[in-house]
């Protein structure tokens, strides 16, 4: 990082709070019932459609688009201001969110912009952030809704909607460094250049079943919990966020 600062794009959700403590499951069942609704609507037979089905059906969603919104756009035609309004509804959010202290110090004592990075949409991303005592943290904020190129939605892990962040940010993507959770956007990240950080701590099993296809698994000293090794597209792998600090010599 001679004569240049880094610039850092974060992740939110699993990076910088715990979303698998409250939010996500939240927003899984606001989705299957979104997904059941229009389900139930499509087939038109009075008849409810089954749970599991619907649960089944998100999932693959997520996993081919790399976004659900994606799949419930082009499989049913969905608005995407409704579909993100719908399922990021909560009775009390604040009481839902769980961070570490001292994230904001870290973000002050990290060189360069950092901007956040996030699939979320834009009101609940902000009121996170808003929250956890980040939102002077970030240089720009950019949600879903402004990931777009050429006037379709790009959401993470697009490499098209990444390059064209890093030319509209005037960056090389070698300055640039990615911290997420989601090992499919590091994997996008670093074929394009871009230096990647691998925030493990709130990792649910659906990440780690797709992490083993590219990481060595292994239990050490019988832990009951599954080791995934630093796979080749990842340059640092941390439990928290808080631990950069000591990693940044591998970012250099």
């Amino acid at each position: 990082m001679k004569n240049s600062r880094p610039l850092w794009l974060f992740d939110l959700d699993n990076t910088l709070h715990n979303a698998s403590h409250a939010v996500f499951p939240a927003i899984k069942a606001n989705m299957n019932r979104y997904l059941g609704r229009i389900l139930d609507r499509e087939r038109g037979d009075g008849v409810v459609s089954d749970p599991a089905a619907v649960n089944a059906i998100r999932v693959g969603y997520w996993q081919r688009y790399g976004a659900t919104l994606l799949g419930m756009m082009h499989h049913h035609g969905v608005q995407a201001a409704d579909f993100l309004q719908q399922t990021h509804l909560f009775e009390d959010l604040p009481s839902m969110l769980r961070s570490e202290r001292g994230l904001a110090r870290l973000l002050r004592r990290l060189p360069g912009r950092k901007i956040l990075l996030t699939n979320a949409p834009r009101r609940y991303s902000r009121e996170v952030v808003r929250q956890i005592g980040l939102h002077r943290h970030f240089a720009r904020h950019i949600a879903i809704e402004h990931m777009q190129v050429h006037r379709k939605l790009r959401p993470k892990p697009s490499k098209l909607m990444l390059r064209r962040l890093l030319a509209r940010e005037h960056v090389r993507p070698r300055r640039a460094i990615l911290v997420e959770d989601t090992v499919d956007t590091l994997k996008a990240a670093k074929s394009l250049g871009l230096r990647t950080v691998w925030v493990t701590q709130y990792l649910e099993r659906s990440d780690l079943a797709r992490a083993r296809v590219d990481g060595v698994a292994a239990r050490s000293h019988g832990a009951a919990q599954t080791h995934i090794n630093r796979p080749a597209y990842v340059d640092v792998k941390v439990k928290s966020v808080l631990q950069l600090p000591r990693k940044m010599a591998r970012l250099r």
